[in-house]
């Protein structure tokens, strides 16, 4: 699975290498802007919102669809680290694993 995260573009650092300053939730980044471009309709410039993968500005979207993705991916995070939080009281005993075999008494 790919996972592509907005940023905001805050500068274009480098125009000749397609070359921009993302801001992805409070994380600045230079990232390549060479599959959307600088020029013409459709071409990135400081204030829009890009989905950035691997370095590389795939697309510019909207700022609504920018934050409801980061919304989504805050959500994710907190069940994410839930899971590790409880993975890591199991594993140091502090309480039972819900999967493990129960003891019986006879």
């Amino acid at each position: 699975m790919c996972l592509g995260i907005p940023g905001q573009i805050v500068a274009i650092s480098d125009p000749a290498a397609l070359r921009a300053k993302v801001d992805v939730d409070g994380v600045r980044r230079e990232v390549s802007v060479a599959l959307i471009g600088l020029d013409g309709p459709g071409g990135a410039r400081v204030g829009d919102w890009v989905l950035v993968h691997v370095g590389f500005a795939m697309a510019v979207i909207d700022e609504a669809e920018a934050k409801e993705t980061l919304d989504a991916l805050k959500r994710l995070g907190d069940m994410y680290e839930q899971e590790l939080s409880d993975y890591s009281a199991i594993v140091e005993g502090l309480h039972p694993d819900p999967a493990a075999p129960r003891a019986t008494t006879s």
